[in-house]
């Protein structure tokens, strides 16, 4: 499992995280990319706790994923099954699981304050800290093909990967309002959703 970790995990995480999953009894699955999770924990029927992380996540989205889900198994083993999936509980869990990794011998200087910051108060996926988010991305292997929402132009056009389109509208305290054309419907989307820009139009300056 060790040499497996290798391949996903920062040099020196891959340690605590193989004690972390031996301790807590995880059998763990990297499962191809999938568009709407990084990673799930599931207690099987047969008592066993799965969980699955995607492979295609660079090593620092990887590493904070995988320790996020083990926190989940942790924390309902420790307060109960009743508690809310990233309430309290869970948050505190979190945060005590990530502080032996918070350090530069493991993420890259200029992750460290960001990631710092989102452990204050961690969210329930590292996508909806657009700040965070943003910050892994330029750690992927692919080039980014795609553009984020807070890059296009009020009034541009986008379509999603399941091929909705939208159109953008104007920024509230965090989020942006999109009109989805086919339905009239509107949807807030977080600043650092990725979108193909179907009409272009001038650049608007970051949030």
């Amino acid at each position: 499992m060790d040499d497996v970790l290798q391949k996903y995990l920062p040099d020196l995480a891959v340690a605590p995280c193989f004690t972390l999953i031996q301790q807590h009894g995880v059998h763990l699955k990297i499962v191809s990319h999938r568009v709407t999770r990084h990673g799930d924990y599931r207690k099987l029927p047969n008592g066993l706790h799965q969980i699955t992380v995607n492979a295609s996540l660079n090593k620092y989205r990887f590493l904070i994923t995988l320790v996020h889900e083990i926190a989940h198994l942790v924390a309902f083993e420790k307060y109960g099954r009743f508690i809310k999936p990233h309430g309290l509980e869970w948050k505190n869990t979190f945060q005590h699981m990530m502080i032996p990794f918070i350090r530069p011998e493991i993420f890259p200087s200029k992750l460290l304050p960001i990631i710092a910051n989102h452990f204050k108060n961690p969210k329930a996926s590292s996508s909806t800290d657009a700040r965070l988010s943003i910050a892994l991305k330029a750690f992927d292997i692919e080039e980014r093909k795609n553009n984020y929402v807070f890059e296009l132009p009020i009034g541009s056009t986008f379509r999603l990967y399941n091929g909705r389109l939208f159109k953008k509208g104007k920024k509230r305290v965090k989020r942006y309002e999109c009109i989805e054309l086919s339905t009239g419907r509107l949807y807030l989307f977080q600043p650092n959703a990725e979108v193909e820009l179907i009409h272009d139009a001038h650049i608007e300056p970051p949030f």
